[in-house]
């Protein structure tokens, strides 16, 4: 297995700010994190995907696009005050290259002002002859992920500070974990050996951290609803000349966030479906226990009055209900806040599944489905579905990390855990916005705070928690940063950058929040004060899509969120001032980053 490898964000500068370490041009703009069309701008995408491409050559230096590379746009955001910033995928002699994306940075003249990579380093392998034939390479993916191997691809892998030429495999209905799934098997083409084995989905609980809850003899029984069926809502256009399918208004008995309402499709005079068409059709299908990654095989919930579930697991669509809510409510968070449209920003639905698999202890967002898959717990240790709010929340978010930085792992384990800081930044991230998610949707059944996971039963009242991680005995979180973080499991890891954004958004100390209260150390014994969390929330968004590519580690994300903050607040501006003192207390700092992070 590899060792950790963790690289140095590359930016090519304009103005250096001595003070903080950060290097590049600051720009003054409004308190929003908000993501805009290029059509809003007057200019093309294609023409600011050309000039950044154009823009990537010219600056082969400072960019490392080699010949031989081609660079394909995967996003392009433009900035309120006009900067643009398009996110490339590389490919190298038509191999694509893994750990070879980085993200162009262009002023609103198109002028080139920088560069964000993840390979700080030339992506040429030192050959392009494979030793092993693409039906060894997929033997092998088979063996070490005990499933069905897909057509081997040849590709660089740039990830641990080189270049080798590998062959990708995707494997199928692996069963290296709880549920079986695919994976990706990364195999060396000329020495055979396997470079990475990972799996596609993201997993809520860790294996690890199964195992704990296993071995403290934990049972998890959250509390849910009364079971209470909602009231009719009779539409009085029914008896009205409709031509179907329409929008609808139900009501859903949801099992944890009490009786909600929910926009539905109207397929016919008394048929209804679990489909909302303001939200892009998103919906919510029911696996029937099958461990399905393919959402169009899952049956849909359909009822005759437009009323759902019963509040209880005594009916399959109170499930649903949780995960629907959930998802529309994840979604109207990222667009009220970001101008997000949808979880890849590309207008298309989000889907889930409930009931996946027999007695599945876990929920997951799946990259191939392009869904969220619910568990309905193994009804020993786990006995509800996992359709949380802000399982929910935490869930999509990878998916949103997916579509921008596609922040990974460095390393995964045997038994399915994943080490290393742009994994933990991964999880960080996912707990960051899934807990916004539960204050955007302002529930009384759950209340909105900086808890992960207090919903699920637990003895410690919590998953995690943003205030003060380490109180997290269960995963053995971390509060503060240390070399040790490079190979840290990704939920202990995150606690580094979960601290640094609380602290950003409510400050140190003891502070009480909504009924909830806190009480949040620092590294140096430093006070910090909070500048709210709508600014911090903002900073670390523009920071995720803007300047974290999939390498991206602590150190790197300090660097991403002051310039985020730069561009937003302005160099000199407290909320400036308040990322650089946020990473500090949680002792990430310019004097203590690597020199070498490979």
């Amino acid at each position: 297995m590899r060792g950790p490898h963790i690289r140095s964000l590359a930016v090519a500068v304009a103005v250096t700010t001595a003070a903080t370490g950060l290097a590049g041009t600051a720009f003054a703009g409004p308190a929003t994190g908000t993501d805009r069309a290029t059509a809003s701008t007057g200019v093309s995408a294609p023409t600011v995907v050309a000039a950044a491409r154009a823009a990537a050559f010219a600056h082969a230096t400072a960019t490392g696009v080699t010949r031989g590379d081609e660079l394909r746009a995967q996003d392009v955001l433009i900035d309120p005050e006009g900067a643009r910033h398009v996110r490339f995928l590389r490919t190298h002699q038509g191999m694509p290259v893994l750990g070879g994306d980085l993200v162009v940075h262009l002023s609103h003249r198109l002028a080139y002002t920088g560069v964000t990579r993840a390979a700080d380093h030339s992506v040429r392998p030192a050959t392009t002859r494979p030793e092993l034939t693409a039906a060894q390479a997929e033997a092998k993916a088979a063996a070490v992920a005990r499933g069905d191997a897909g057509t081997a691809e040849l590709v660089v892998d740039a990830r641990d500070g080189g270049a080798a030429l590998a062959y990708r495999i995707p494997v199928s209905d692996s069963s290296t974990a709880d549920a079986t799934g695919t994976r990706t098997v990364v195999v060396d083409a000329v020495t055979g050996g396997i470079r990475s084995n990972t799996p596609d989905s993201d997993e809520f609980l860790s294996p690890k951290l199964l195992d704990t809850l296993r071995e403290h003899g934990e049972t998890l029984d959250p509390a849910t609803g009364t079971g209470v069926q909602p009231k009719s809502l009779t539409s009085a256009a029914a008896s009205r000349a409709v031509h179907y399918p329409v929008t609808a208004s139900g009501t859903g008995a949801s099992l944890f966030v009490g009786k909600v309402p929910l926009t539905t499709t109207r397929t016919a005079r008394t048929s209804y479906l679990l489909k909302d068409p303001t939200r892009w059709g998103t919906e919510t299908r029911d696996a029937q226990g099958r461990e399905l990654e393919n959402f169009a095989q899952g049956k849909k919930f359909t009822t005759t009055n437009d009323m759902w579930g019963n509040g209880a697991v005594s009916r399959r669509d109170s499930a649903a209900v949780d995960a629907q809510f959930g998802i529309t409510k994840t979604l109207d968070f990222y667009k009220k806040t970001f101008g997000r449209k949808g979880i890849a920003n590309n207008g298309k639905a989000a889907r889930g599944m409930v009931h996946f698999g027999k007695k599945v202890a876990n929920a997951f967002w799946d990259s191939t489905c392009g869904c969220m898959l619910y568990g309905d717990g193994d009804g020993d240790m786990f006995k509800k579905p996992l359709v949380v709010l802000d399982v929910t929340g935490h869930e999509l978010t990878h998916g949103v990390v997916d579509a921008t930085a596609k922040l990974e792992p460095t390393r995964v384990d045997a038994e399915g855990n994943q080490f290393g800081e742009p994994g933990s930044l991964n999880e960080s991230l996912a707990d960051i916005f899934g807990s916004n998610v539960e204050f955007s949707a302002n529930n009384a059944k759950n209340p909105p705070n900086y808890l992960i996971g207090e919903k699920l039963g637990l003895a410690q009242k919590f998953l995690r928690r943003l205030d003060h991680p380490s109180l997290d005995k269960l995963e053995g979180t971390i509060d503060y940063w240390s070399p040790q973080a490079y190979d840290a499991e990704v939920h202990a890891g995150s606690g580094v950058s979960s601290h640094a954004y609380y602290l950003l958004a409510e400050g140190s100390g003891s502070k009480k929040i909504g009924g909830f209260t806190y009480d949040s150390p620092t590294y140096d014994g430093s006070t910090v004060t909070g500048i709210g969390r709508t600014k911090a929330t903002a900073i670390f968004y523009r920071a995720l899509t803007r300047y974290m590519v999939s390498t991206t580690d602590f150190h790197d994300a300090r660097i991403a969120t002051l310039k985020a903050a730069a561009d937003l607040y302005g160099a000199n501006s407290t909320a400036y001032t308040t990322v650089d003192q946020a990473w500090a207390a949680v002792n990430v700092t310019v004097a203590n980053t690597p020199a070498a992070r490979h």
